[in-house]
């Protein structure tokens, strides 16, 4: 049999099951990593299991998130992390050491290996042909206990990409293009594989910003091939040993293919509030931008900020733009420093951020209201800013930089500018002082420091046998976490759950009227259960398993969606919420906000079929009965009934 790259790997990793289009496979976790924001409530998670030492090959700790320390919350979070890492086996990359992607890519990330992060954009690895996946955080847990991860063996769509970009036109360009033709939902259960001459001329950060940014496909991941480029990369790492390699056999075969031609694309952009919502930036031309913020694990490498350095040399930005610029990692600052570049962006006006994920989760450089903001980041969902109606553009380092010169959307392509040159560094500044060690397994274990802002990840009870249940929320298609759990100045409060779930649907909350967060408690007093309903692609976004632990907190039995993304079902199911999905649109239309809902011997009923019964109540006192589905596999099942995965 000819094999693609996804076969290749997964086949090396599976553990329980068959190769097998849509069958569930276990597989073999071999690194995992986690960011602060996402962490802390895993490790809390891998204590309550009673792991002593983690049984990965590589685990890394990163604090990028909540870098800003106002109040003691975070820097507690810090210290907890910091000392449960080196007690269970785990390194430790300090706070400003960098964005967990963009270090991971540079020390860590192995071709071929596996790869589970408690962060959605953990695909990012894949630019090394890593099968890199994002998950919630305890099913990280669970990887670091060792435990195979569990996936329905994929669907592979080729891309194959022939010709080379033209100057100005970037590696975010393919993805935005590749979006245009995928959209944001219809994906789950997929993995993107790359490959083509074209992938040859792309270096390793031009084909991370890709597989970052194919997070918002809704795919399970994305991976290149592992070839010279990606050698010439890791020997500029000096992690030359690690290099394998790693491309798809003559022949091989996928389930879908399609073609990009790199010499053809465009300047693009994803318009508000979607990254899907895409437009060239042609169509944009001399729309007024108050704001650029250049950064973010998706555009933030050596390659990215050399080039905007260049661009911005002897120049001053536009007397009624901002520009802020934030390097991927402590790595790329220091070089940036030493070669010159930062003089440059300073002296042009850009304003300098810590090497962290503030501004692209709301922490920190939010725009004025009614105001335009582009920057190079992965989202723009609405609001994700920290503003309200914001009006948040993505686009290439490119884009953002001429843009930020003149002052408004500006095509790269149009200004008579000759591209800057890149080479590959022969060496990049490494220096791992901030990556702390673990314990060996002969040292003794010291205190984990957990302060009184930290929480105990809450008991759930086992699943109901009749689910009595009202709709406290109906909302339409493409929720995201963001919806659900809200980032941003909320984060601080991740580690205790009762003071988190205040904010559950916090963007759906009306003036005078109960918070959903109050509604839901108070019908849980009353032994009722919470029902939510939605359209498409419901969960889409962060891995944040926060959106399932606080609704089951206040008491969420179930939701029923049109559809839902991945990382979300299997965070629901971990934390003992029912994911079902509406046969007919025409049952999802009937069913309104506070009406009941009555699941009769529901356990009965999923141990027997695929199919749900549901016992409608409408609020004028009308009855119907509406069938749902539900996809879950015999372990999701005992794990959902047990009350979730910790209860298991």
């Amino acid at each position: 049999m000819n094999r693609n790259v996804v076969q290749k790997i997964l086949d090396e990793h599976i553990v329980e099951g068959k190769a097998k289009r849509g069958e569930k496979v276990g597989i073999k976790i071999d690194q995992t990593l986690t960011q602060d924001a996402t962490g802390t409530m895993a490790y809390l998670e891998l204590e309550a299991m009673g792991i002593d030492r983690v049984k990965t090959e590589l685990s890394v700790s990163y604090v990028d998130h909540n870098m800003s320390q106002f109040g003691e919350e975070n820097a507690n979070d810090h210290l907890y992390l910091q000392t449960v890492a080196y007690n269970k086996g785990i390194k430790f990359s300090r706070p400003g050491n960098g964005i967990c992607h963009q270090v991971h890519l540079e020390r860590f990330g192995i071709p071929g290996k596996t790869m589970l992060g408690s962060d959605s954009h953990t695909p990012t690895g894949g630019g090394l042909g890593m099968m890199a996946i994002g998950a919630g955080g305890l099913d990280v847990a669970v990887a670091m206990a060792g435990d195979p991860f569990n996936m329905p063996y994929p669907e592979i769509i080729g891309i194959e990409l022939i010709g080379q970009l033209s100057p100005w036109v970037a590696a975010k360009d393919v993805i935005l293009k590749l979006l245009s033709i995928l959209s944001t939902k219809g994906n789950v259960g997929c993995i993107v594989e790359y490959f083509g001459e074209g992938v040859h001329s792309l270096s390793v950060p031009q084909r991370a910003t890709i597989t970052n940014m194919g997070a918002e496909l809704g795919v399970t991941t994305s991976l290149f091939p592992s070839d010279d480029k990606t050698r010439e990369f890791l020997k500029a790492q000096r992690r030359e040993i690690d290099w394998v390699e790693l491309k798809a056999d003559n022949g091989a075969e996928y389930d879908r293919i399609i073609q990009i031609d790199l010499s053809e694309l465009k300047p693009m952009a994803a318009c508000p509030s979607s990254p899907g919502n895409i437009k060239t930036v042609e169509e944009l031309e001399g729309m007024p931008v108050q704001q650029v913020v250049i950064g973010s694990c998706t555009n933030s490498s050596l390659k990215d900020l050399m080039m905007v350095a260049e661009v911005l040399k002897g120049k001053t930005i536009h007397k009624n733009t901002s520009l802020m610029i934030l390097p991927g990692s402590r790595q790329v600052l220091k070089m940036l420093a030493e070669n010159g570049a930062l003089a440059n962006m300073v002296s042009a006006g850009a304003r300098i951020l810590e090497s962290g994920c503030g501004a692209c989760i709301g922490q920190g450089a939010s725009p004025a209201e009614g105001t335009v903001t582009v920057r190079t980041f992965n989202r723009n969902f609405a609001k994700r800013t920290g503003t309200k109606g914001d009006k948040a553009y993505l686009t290439s380092p490119e884009t953002a930089v001429i843009t930020a010169l003149n002052g408004c959307m500006s095509s790269p392509e149009k200004q008579n500018e000759t591209y800057p040159p890149w080479e590959m560094p022969k060496e990049f500044a490494v220096d791992d002082s901030m990556i702390l060690e673990p314990r060996s397994e002969n040292e003794k274990s010291t205190e984990i420091i957990r302060k009184q802002t930290i929480g105990d990840p809450p008991v759930n009870t086992e699943y109901p046998e009749i689910l009595n249940g009202e709709v406290l929320l109906k909302v339409e298609d493409k929720i995201t976490t963001d919806h659900i759990m809200p980032a941003g100045a909320y984060l601080k409060y991740r580690s205790n759950i009762a003071s988190y779930s205040r904010f559950v649907f916090e963007c759906f909350n009306e003036e005078d009227k109960p918070t959903f967060a109050e509604s839901a408690e108070a019908l849980r007093d009353r032994g009722k259960h919470g029902i939510v309903v939605a359209g498409e692609s419901y969960g889409q976004g962060s891995s944040r398993e926060h959106a399932a632990i606080c609704p089951m907190y206040l008491g969420i039995k179930a939701v029923i969606v049109r559809s839902i993304e991945r990382i979300h079902a299997a965070n629901l199911i971990n934390f003992g919420i029912l994911p079902l999905e509406f046969v007919s649109e025409e049952d999802y239309n009937k069913i309104g906000q506070g009406d009941t809902i009555i699941i009769p011997d529901i356990r009965n009923q999923l141990k027997c079929g695929k199919k749900i019964e549901v016992e409608l109540t409408k609020s004028s006192g009308d009855k119907d009965t509406i069938v749902c589905n539900h996809s879950l596999t015999p372990f999701e099942l005992k794990t959902l009934l047990a009350g979730g995965r910790l209860n298991l």
